[in-house]
């Protein structure tokens, strides 16, 4: 399985903070950022994060 920038992607399920479970079909029509990062809790990687949210 490979995803691929402005492509369609496979099924999948995803934990997400507070428990909620994400899948494609909950986002169907909207903006989806898969990001993956190193490590929690790191400058960097929050500071890149957060550039998403805004």
């Amino acid at each position: 399985m490979a995803i691929v920038v402005n492509k369609p992607i496979p099924e999948f399920e995803a934990s997400a903070t507070g428990g909620i479970k994400v899948t494609q079909h909950s986002h169907h029509g909207k903006t989806l950022v898969l990001y993956f990062y190193p490590k929690d809790n790191t400058p960097g990687c929050t500071t890149e994060a957060m550039q998403f949210r805004d």
